[in-house]
C-alpha cells in the first residue's frame, strides 16, 4: 500500500445543513485517495453516518478531519454541543440508513469519544488489511439515576420497545430530510427539533436504566429518569410523531408506517411519562386494552419453538410476505410437510382468486398501517396441495422477534365442509360450519415486581386466593385449551415459578407436553422438550412417572437423581432440568373422576429461592383447579366436535340444473357453538323448478339446530308432495311447526325458480319475516325482493301468506342471506343493507364461488351470529 504516513488534509469546517454529509464524504475520499478503495469506503461510510447524527441532533458547525499516522486512518467528526451526549442503542442489520454509532462500533478498530467545555468529538481508527475487532459498545457517561424525575414504566415489552424506538428514530431521522429538502410535511422546524431532542433524551434514558439492570435480566419495570418540566416536549414529540407517520402512510418519506400494535404501544409510553410527571401513579402495559389488530404483547419476543409446539394449525410469515415457521398441524392440515413451506410466498396457500386480494390487503397494510384483518377471526378457504379448498377460520395477530422485527401469526381453525356433488369432486368445496379463536390470545399477566423466587415462599392467604382465581379463569375463559393452559403457565411464572409445564394423557394413552412456559429469555430456547413424550413404561421411576402414577406433590431439590432415572421418559425429564438450571421443582399429578390425566410440574433455577415444603400446599390446590378446568375444557370439546359433525349431517347437497349456477357457505358465529339455528336448501320439485330456501330458527344451541333439521325436513315434504305455490307452502309449514314447536319461532324465504332452459326466468317466492333477497344484474345494479313479506313461523298460523313474482335477467345473481351477513351491533339496518348493496355489486363479475367466498371474508369477519348464504345465477347455455 506505500507509505501510510503522509498526514492528510487540513480538518474541514462545515454547516450544521443536510448537504454538509456528502461535503463530508467528498472530504474523505481526497483525504484518503492513496489508500485502498475498501477502505476508503468504510471511511466514508462511517463518516457520513456521524455527520448526519451531527446535523440532526447537535445542530451545529461541524469539524471533520482524516489523517494518516503509520498504519493507521483516524477521522474525527466534532460539533458545537457536549452537553448533547452519545445515545448508542441496539441498530439491527436490516434498519438500512440510521445505524450511526452502531455501525462504527462494528466496523471500526477503535473509536470512541472526547467532551470538553466547547465541543464534542467522535473519532475512530481504521487499519488496512486487518479485520475490526469485536468491540463492547460504546464508554459514553450514562445519565445518573434519581438525578431527575423518575418515571416509571410497568411490565416494559424488550422486543416491542426495541422495534418502536428504531421507528421512532427513523420516522424523525426521514422527517428531518424531508424538511432539509423543502417537503411541507406539517412539522415546524422548530418541533422537529424539540422532537429529536426529547426522543434522545427518553433513548438515553432507557438505555442508562437497561445498563444498571443486571445482566441477563428480563425488562420488567424500568424508571426513566427525564426533567420535571419535560411533558410539554413529550407532547411535542407525540404530535410529531404523528404527522410523520401521515406522511409514511402518503408514501412522502422513506420509510414504512407503525403497525398498530407499535402505535398502541407509543402511546402508552407517552402517556405514561406526561401522566407520571403530572402526579399519575404508573399502569403496566399488559393492562392496557387492545383494538382488533393491536394484540396484547407477549413479555418475551416470538420464538419458533413456541409454534412448533403447538397444537393449534399455525403458519407465521414475515414482512416480506414469506413463510418461516410452519407447524406439523397446519402442514397436516393442508397437506404439507412443515419443512416445505417455509422460504414459500404465503400465497401458495390461497386458491388463486384470493392471491391477488391478499396481496393488494397485505402491502395496503404495511404502506398504511391500518389492519383490515388483524386480532379477527375471518372465514375463507385455503389451498391444500393437491388442490382442493379446505374451509377455516383464520385469526392472525403480530408479534416482535427479538431484534425488532415484526412477524405474522396466523392460526387456521378447520370448518366443516358441504358434502360434495359430483361437480364439486373436480376441486370445488363449499364451505360451512366454523370455529376459531373469537380474539386475541389472553393478555401476559402483569408481574408482582420482584423476580421469580424472590420474597414468593410466604404468600398470604390474599395472594395465594387470588393466584388461584387467576388460574382458573383463565383456563375458563380460554376458547381454546393450550392457550389456556398457556396463560396460566405466563400466569405462574409472573407470580411463583421461573418455568412450569403440563403433561396431559391423549385419549390414545400417549403424553403429550401441552404447554411448555419459560418466564423470561434468559438463553436459547429448544423445542425438543415439547410436544410427544417417550411412554410412561413399567420401568420409569421418575418424579413424572410416579406423579403420572398419582404420587405427589412431589418437592424435587435439583435434577433427578441417577438412581431415578430408568427409562426414556426418566432421562428426558431429567435433560429439561438440566437445559433450565433447575434447582428446586414441584410436581403433582391431575386427577378428576379418580383418575390421572397428566401432571403440572412448577420449577425455579439457580437464581432464586428454591421451592420448599410450604409451597407443596398451594401447588395441591392449583392441580386441583388446573385438572377441573383441563376436564371441562375437553368435555366442551367433545360435546363441540359433536355439534360440528351434526350440522355437517344437516347441509344439503345443491342440486346440479343446467342453466342454473348454484353456491352455498355457512359459518357458524365466531362467538359461540359450532352448531345453530341458520340453514340453507335446493332441490328440485316434481315439476321441473328450481327450489331455493334459506331461513333462521331463534337461538344457537343443540335445540335450534334440531329444530331446524325438522323445518327443513317438513318443508321439503311439503314442497315435493303439494307443489303449491310459495305462499302456500310456508302455510302448511307454519301450520305444521305449530304442532312440534309451539313456543318456536323461525323466519324463511321459499322460492321457486322457474323457466325453460334458455330463459327467461323468473322468481316465485315468499318470506316468513326474513331479510329480502338481493338481486344484481349483471350490470352491477342492485334491488332488495321486498314483495310477498309476511309474519314469522311460529306467530299466526290463520294469517295468509302474500307471493311475489320478480324477473331474473341473465347472468344476475340472486342472493339469499341470513341476517348474521349484514347486522352490525349498534348499527341501523339500512346502512347494514346498503353495505351489502356495495359488496355484492362489486362482485357481480366474479364466478358464483368466488362471489361467496369474497362475502364471507368482507362480511363475515368477527360475526356474532350465523351465516347462511344461497347464491343463484341463471346462466343460458352458448348459443
Amino acid at each position: 500500500m506505500g507509505d501510510l504516513s503522509a498526514p492528510g488534509t487540513p480538518a474541514r469546517r462545515l454547516p450544521g445543513r443536510p448537504e454538509s454529509v456528502a461535503e463530508a464524504r467528498h472530504y474523505v475520499r481526497a483525504a484518503l485517495h492513496d489508500l485502498a478503495p475498501d477502505l476508503v469506503d468504510t471511511a466514508q461510510l462511517l463518516v457520513s453516518e456521524l455527520v448526519t447524527n451531527a446535523v440532526l441532533h447537535a445542530r451545529t458547525e461541524v469539524e471533520v478531519s482524516a489523517r494518516v499516522t503509520g498504519d493507521t486512518v483516524r477521522v474525527r467528526v466534532a460539533d458545537r454541543r457536549p452537553d448533547r451526549v452519545l445515545v448508542p442503542h441496539d441498530c439491527p442489520s436490516y434498519a438500512g440508513t440510521g445505524q450511526g454509532l452502531a455501525l462504527v462500533g462494528l466496523l471500526a478498530h477503535r473509536h470512541g469519544v472526547v467532551t470538553d467545555d466547547r465541543s464534542k468529538t467522535v473519532w475512530f481508527e481504521l487499519r488496512p488489511g486487518t479485520p475490526a475487532p469485536a468491540t463492547a459498545g460504546w464508554d459514553v457517561p450514562v445519565p445518573p439515576a434519581g438525578a431527575e424525575t423518575t418515571v416509571t414504566l410497568v411490565d416494559v415489552p424488550g422486543a416491542l420497545y426495541a422495534a418502536s424506538q428504531q421507528h421512532r428514530h427513523t420516522l424523525l431521522r426521514e422527517a428531518g430530510l424531508a424538511l432539509a429538502a423543502g417537503d411541507d410535511i406539517g412539522v415546524p422546524p422548530d418541533d422537529l427539533r424539540t422532537a429529536q431532542d426529547m426522543n434522545n433524551a427518553v433513548t438515553a434514558g432507557v438505555t442508562g436504566a437497561l445498563r444498571r439492570q443486571p445482566a441477563g435480566a428480563e425488562i420488567r419495570s424500568l424508571p426513566l429518569a427525564l426533567p420535571p418540566d419535560a411533558a410539554p416536549a413529550v407532547r411535542t414529540l407525540c404530535d410529531v410523531l404523528e404527522a410523520a407517520e401521515d406522511a409514511a402512510r402518503e408514501q412522502r418519506l422513506l420509510t414504512l408506517p407503525a403497525l398498530p400494535r407499535s402505535r398502541v404501544f407509543h402511546h402508552w409510553l407517552f402517556d405514561q411519562i406526561t401522566g407520571q410527571l403530572a402526579g399519575a401513579p404508573p399502569t403496566a402495559w399488559t393492562v392496557v386494552p387492545r383494538e382488533p389488530g393491536a394484540s396484547p404483547s407477549e413479555l418475551v419476543p416470538w420464538d419458533p419453538g413456541q409454534v412448533r409446539g403447538s397444537r393449534v394449525p399455525t403458519i407465521v410469515a414475515d414482512e416480506r410476505n414469506v413463510i418461516i415457521a410452519v407447524n406439523g398441524p397446519a402442514g397436516d392440515l393442508l397437506g404439507h410437510g412443515p419443512d416445505d413451506l417455509v422460504g414459500q410466498p404465503l400465497t401458495v396457500l390461497m386458491p388463486e382468486h384470493l392471491r391477488k386480494r391478499h396481496v393488494t390487503a397485505f402491502s395496503a397494510l404495511l404502506l398504511s398501517g391500518q389492519p383490515r384483518i388483524l386480532g379477527r377471526s375471518v372465514p375463507l378457504p385455503a389451498l391444500h396441495r393437491d388442490g382442493h379448498l379446505v374451509p377455516v377460520r383464520l385469526f392472525i395477530q403480530t408479534q416482535e422477534t427479538a431484534d425488532g422485527r415484526t412477524v405474522f401469526i396466523g392460526q387456521l381453525t378447520p370448518r366443516a365442509t358441504t358434502p360434495e356433488s359430483p361437480a364439486d369432486r373436480s376441486g370445488r368445496v363449499r364451505n360451512a360450519t366454523p370455529h376459531a379463536p373469537t380474539g386475541p390470545p389472553p393478555e401476559a399477566m402483569r408481574g408482582t415486581g420482584s423476580g421469580p423466587g424472590h420474597g414468593r415462599g410466604s404468600m398470604t392467604a390474599v395472594e395465594r386466593l387470588s393466584l388461584l382465581a387467576e388460574t382458573g379463569a383463565a383456563l375458563s375463559n380460554a376458547s381454546d385449551l393450550e392457550e389456556g393452559l398457556r396463560h396460566v403457565g405466563r400466569i405462574l411464572t409472573a407470580r411463583l415459578a421461573d418455568w412450569c409445564a403440563v403433561d396431559l394423557f391423549t385419549e390414545d394413552a400417549e403424553l403429550d407436553r401441552v404447554c411448555l412456559v419459560r418466564r423470561g429469555p434468559r438463553g436459547p430456547w429448544s423445542g425438543e422438550y415439547e410436544g410427544r413424550l417417550p411412554p410412561v413404561t413399567e420401568s420409569a421411576r421418575g418424579p413424572l412417572a410416579r406423579a403420572l402414577r398419582g404420587a405427589g406433590p412431589l418437592l424435587l431439590a435439583g435434577e433427578p437423581p441417577p438412581d431415578q432415572v430408568a427409562g426414556p421418559l426418566d432421562t428426558h425429564y431429567r435433560e429439561l432440568f438440566r437445559a433450565l438450571g433447575t434447582n428446586s421443582a414441584v410436581v403433582a399429578p391431575l386427577r378428576v373422576r379418580r383418575e390421572v390425566i397428566g401432571a403440572l410440574t412448577v420449577a425455579r433455577d439457580g437464581q432464586g429461592r428454591p421451592l420448599t415444603e410450604e409451597d407443596l400446599p398451594l401447588v395441591d390446590d392449583l392441580v386441583r383447579s388446573l385438572a377441573l378446568g383441563v376436564d371441562n375444557a375437553r368435555l366442551y370439546q367433545a360435546t363441540r366436535n359433536i355439534a360440528q359433525r351434526l350440522q355437517h349431517s344437516l347441509l344439503p347437497v345443491l342440486p346440479e340444473v343446467p342453466h342454473l349456477e348454484l353456491a352455498a357457505r355457512y359459518a357458524a358465529s365466531s362467538t359461540t357453538a359450532q352448531v345453530g339455528g341458520d340453514w340453507y336448501d335446493s332441490f328440485v320439485v316434481p315439476s321441473g323448478d328450481t327450489a331455493v330456501v334459506i331461513g333462521d330458527v331463534t337461538g344457537h344451541n343443540l335445540d335450534a339446530a334440531i329444530a331446524m333439521s325438522q323445518l327443513r325436513s317438513m318443508l321439503r315434504g311439503i314442497a315435493v308432495d303439494r307443489q303449491e305455490p310459495p305462499g302456500m307452502v310456508l302455510r302448511r309449514l307454519d301450520l305444521a311447526n305449530h304442532t312440534l314447536h309451539r313456543e318456536a319461532t323461525a323466519t324463511c324465504v321459499y322460492g321457486l325458480v322457474k323457466g325453460p332452459e334458455q330463459g327467461p326466468w323468473e322468481l316465485v317466492h315468499s318470506s316468513a319475516g326474513h331479510v329480502p333477497p338481493l338481486l344484481i344484474t349483471a350490470e352491477g345494479r342492485t334491488h332488495y325482493l321486498e314483495d310477498g313479506s309476511g309474519l314469522l313461523l311460529g306467530m299466526d298460523t290463520g294469517m295468509p301468506r302474500p307471493q311475489a313474482r320478480d324477473a331474473l335477467p341473465a347472468h344476475s345473481t340472486l342472493l339469499l342471506y341470513t341476517d348474521g351477513l349484514i347486522e352490525r351491533r349498534g348499527e341501523s339496518l339500512d346502512r347494514a343493507m346498503d353495505r351489502l348493496r356495495r359488496h355484492t355489486s362489486a362482485l357481480v363479475h366474479e364466478p358464483l364461488d368466488v362471489f361467496c367466498d369474497e362475502l364471507l371474508i368482507g362480511l363475515g369477519a368477527d360475526n356474532d351470529d350465523d351465516i347462511a348464504l344461497l347464491a343463484v345465477r341463471p346462466a343460458p347455455p352458448p348459443p
